[in-house]
């Protein structure tokens, strides 16, 4: 009985690239290419991950014309519509099961509506979320806390009973700035990495073998 009282306080908050979808080998290959072609080094995927476009556009191309930076935008959203982003194995049996014991979820994630939408009608997501919090509704890019917070206070669940799930070093630190606790998925970075930046109470590498009960022990629960 414990369980089953306690648990109605839980909540679930996930992003979307590389733990709902993997969708992130396919941005590596868009934002290196772009890397590549501006000169911006090495590696340039993994310097812009959790970042929204403004922000990236702001950083890293600032210094482009209006004209050029909405080429950048057109480039991209032409390559997300045709790019293939099957789900994380075991993520829509692992939300299900989440709904079906009422647990409140939210979708955290910096892409836009555009795409957001697209993605939740591809894959019928409509009843998977109580809450979308998206780069439409923040002005603080993460390791920022904000979007976070945000959903948060939208479920109206205390910090403290939130759990994030994340792959990006970025989205990780968000979860942890924002006093939650943080699942891992190690499908954007090797287990090794992310357990040396100490952001991760956990590290999984796909909801296969994770479930609702799983999430009861990590809360204490």
């Amino acid at each position: 009985m414990k369980n089953k009282n306690s648990s109605s306080l839980l909540t679930l908050l996930f992003d979307l690239d590389g733990v709902i979808i993997d969708s992130e080998p396919q941005y590596d290959k868009f934002w290196n290419s772009q890397g590549e072609l501006h000169n911006l080094g090495y590696n340039f995927a993994g310097k812009v991950k959790g970042q929204t476009m403004s922000q990236i556009l702001n950083k890293y191309f600032y210094y482009f014309s209006a004209g050029e930076q909405n080429k950048i935008v057109e480039e991209c959203m032409k390559f997300e519509a045709a790019m293939e982003c099957p789900l994380i194995t075991g993520a829509e049996t692992f939300i299900k099961q989440l709904k079906l014991n009422s647990i409140k979820t939210g979708l955290v994630t910096s892409s836009d509506n555009i795409k957001l939408n697209r993605i939740i009608k591809k894959f019928n997501m409509h009843s998977w979320f109580d809450t979308v919090v998206s780069a439409n509704r923040v002005t603080r890019s993460k390791p920022d806390p904000q979007c976070y917070l945000l959903a948060a206070e939208d479920l109206k669940s205390d910090v403290k009973n939130c759990i994030v799930f994340e792959d990006s070093f970025a989205g990780i630190e968000a979860g942890r700035n924002a006093k939650m606790k943080v699942v891992a998925l190690a499908t954007t970075n090797s287990r090794r990495a992310i357990q040396a930046t100490g952001n991760a109470d956990l590290i999984i590498d796909s909801f296969e073998d994770f479930d609702y009960n799983d999430c009861l022990r990590l809360a204490g629960l």
